[in-house]
């Protein structure tokens, strides 16, 4: 008698839990999901950070222009102040070869940077 109870309850068991089957499906379907969420989650972080560097970019560019112009100023000042000696078209010359001489320097200087080959990590 023991025997056949145990067979009945076996047979409940069997029909009320799902199969291997439905498992690994209910498995793949559990993983999908989870995948989704977590590439939503990233592309919310995305979002948000970049709407933040947006705006920073913003100023960063305002502040490129307001540096732009008082370099201008500068060097109109300087022509100005140069041209009392030396005459408005000299002086001219002078600020532009000047100006001219600072920026070559300095594409020669980031040429080189970029010509460099990578240092390599001494092996220890």
């Amino acid at each position: 008698m023991a025997l056949n109870e145990l067979s009945v309850e076996h047979r409940q068991v069997q029909q009320t839990e799902p199969g291997v089957a439905a498992l690994v499906t209910q498995l793949i379907d559990d993983t999908r999901e989870v995948v989704s969420a977590e590439i939503a989650v990233h592309k919310a972080r995305i979002g948000e950070r970049a709407a933040a560097y947006k705006g920073a970019a913003v100023f960063f560019a305002i502040a490129g222009v307001l540096a732009l112009a008082a370099l201008i100023a500068m060097l109109v000042g300087a022509i100005l102040s140069l041209a009392t000696l030396i005459g408005p078209g000299l002086a001219t010359l002078a600020i532009v070869l000047g100006t001219l001489l600072i920026a070559g320097v300095l594409a020669m200087i980031g040429k080189r940077r970029l010509a460099a080959p990578p240092v390599e990590m001494a092996r220890a």
